[in-house]
């Protein structure tokens, strides 16, 4: 970190809530991008390290991703001004700066491709939980004892496997599909929390659909897998910890839940449209909360979804009618 990046995080620490230095180029707060938490304060997500030479914002609640620069600009746009004029003038900006491309030695991943597991429509208990959602069982898997499948394929993904009890699994490609992941959801009612998701390496992107969504055409961003399977070229988030422009899609849309007072999600919803993002706004006649509710309800919820997409300022004021907070 230099003198200049320095400076300026110093002028924006008093409006980043619960600031404090960590350590030597280590600096915590709580997430401007999301807001963080709003049902519990204290939750103090956001982060600005060192990265060699240069500082790197990101948010583990949102999965915000950028450089300082780019922060700064989001934060304060006149402050951002004048740490780029201060940038070029000590030479660390513009047409003379050249960064040494960095070397990177190690082996890529291998994971594996396949599960050595039977078909959810193989078990009846899974199978008719499926199919009363309306889901294909041959489209997810199932695990008698799923802690303990997930540690022979990730040693130590469970410290104990006390109630090791069957759940429904929901497999998690790249766009290679190799297979970098795992998703179990409980068929028990009393197995707390419902879903529970283990990566085989921490550096993959928590996302279902990578294996089969068509990036050249319109994506739909869905709150959750068994959600996406009834909406067309969609993916699903299996996690909050996801930088969406890292994959350079050229046109998506979020379809988050239909929870018009739950403030996470509409805080959410209010970042994206503040972004220009294009979001769904659902009807405020729909009284589903997600998805698989509506199709079950007999909705036709792709011509819904299309027919509800906004933007700029339109989605400002149909959110403005939707929320109920």
């Amino acid at each position: 970190m230099d003198l200049v990046d320095a400076k300026y995080i110093g002028l924006i620490s008093s409006r980043l809530e619960k600031f404090k230095r960590v350590k030597d180029n280590l600096y915590n707060f709580r997430c401007p991008i999301c807001g963080d938490s709003q049902k519990q304060r204290n939750k103090a997500r956001g982060y600005l390290y060192s990265v060699k030479a240069d500082i790197n914002f990101k948010c583990h609640n949102c999965g915000a991703s950028m450089t300082f620069s780019t922060f700064l600009k989001e934060v304060d746009p006149v402050c951002h001004k004048s740490y780029i004029f201060e940038r070029f003038k000590s030479g660390k900006t513009g047409r003379g700066y050249v960064v040494e491309t960095p070397k990177f030695d190690f082996d890529k991943p291998v994971f594996k491709k396949k599960l050595s597991l039977p078909l959810a429509s193989t078990n009846d208990k899974a199978s008719d939980y499926l199919k009363k959602r309306k889901l294909n069982p041959t489209k997810f898997y199932y695990a008698e004892k799923f802690k303990s499948f997930c540690n022979s394929l990730k040693k130590d993904s469970f410290s104990s496997t006390t109630n090791d009890n069957p759940r429904i699994v929901i497999p998690l490609y790249d766009e290679e599909k190799n297979l970098i992941g795992i998703q179990g959801r409980s068929l028990n009612p009393w197995d707390q929390p419902k879903y529970l998701t283990i990566m085989l390496s921490d550096d993959a992107p928590k996302i279902y659909g990578l294996d089969t969504v068509k990036k050249d055409e319109k994506i739909y961003i869905v709150e959750g897998p068994f959600d996406s399977t009834f909406v067309e070229n969609s993916v699903a988030m299996c996690g909050s910890d996801v930088d969406i422009g890292s994959f350079n899609w050229s046109n998506y849309i979020w379809v988050l839940d239909n929870e018009p007072r739950n403030r996470e999600i509409l805080n959410r919803i209010c970042k994206l449209i503040d972004r220009g993002q294009q979001v769904v706004i659902w009807p405020s006649d729909v009284q589903e909360k997600d998805i698989n509710d509506m199709v079950l309800s007999g909705r036709n919820v792709q011509d819904m979804i299309e027919s509800n997409t906004y933007s700029g300022l339109e989605a400002k004021v149909k959110f403005t009618n939707w929320k109920k907070i």
